[in-house]
């Protein structure tokens, strides 16, 4: 936990793109770009199982922090793909550190909107690597200059960005359908 926020408090700014135009629905809910990460979250249908692991990892408050963040959130229905059991065995208080590192692997310590990664990509050829706050290291990547957002995790599965540049107070929320998993 100790590691988590001081990552965090160390996060700087890219200079970040943030032409704010209008947010989009996530989950059948408003996003509005004034309120924090968690806020917007717990609004959104698609994002309960996130925000329960947020919750049970003690996180809520650290997300709520100032940032700026970059949170690659995946929906329910990337948290059912995982084996069966595996979120509940997640949520298990004797594997608080295992979740917050889990949930750290999907924070990125800056707040990126899609033009800004976009531009880390091309500049690093095609796939560009990124720090997150739970110690993973993800992989940017964008088969074509038109493509969508792609991330690899360490284990090689890789999750498409459904919904970028989610404004928000404190960063930005791109939503992914695939849960981001640390070296096994």
């Amino acid at each position: 936990m100790k590691m988590f926020v001081a990552a965090l408090a160390t996060a700087t700014a890219l200079g970040s793109s943030m032409a704010m135009a209008e947010n989009p629905m996530v989950g059948g809910a408003e996003m509005f770009p004034d309120r924090n990460i968690v806020e917007n979250a717990m609004n959104s249908a698609d994002h309960t199982t996130l925000v329960a692991a947020v919750q049970a990892a003690g996180l809520a408050d650290t997300l709520m922090g100032e940032g700026p963040f970059t949170v690659l959130a995946p929906t329910n229905e990337a948290f059912a793909m995982l084996p069966e059991g595996a979120v509940d065995d997640l949520l298990k208080p004797e594997n608080l550190e295992q979740l917050q590192t889990v949930l750290g692997c999907h924070v990125i310590p800056t707040a990126a909107f899609s033009a800004d990664i976009e531009a880390m990509i091309q500049a690093d050829g095609g796939s560009h690597p990124v720090e997150t706050v739970g110690g993973c290291t993800l992989r940017l990547m964008q088969t074509t200059t038109t493509g969508p957002i792609e991330i690899r995790d360490e284990n090689g599965t890789v999750a498409t960005v459904t919904q970028a540049d989610v404004a928000q107070s404190n960063g930005v929320i791109h939503v992914i359908d695939h849960v981001l998993m640390p070296a096994m």
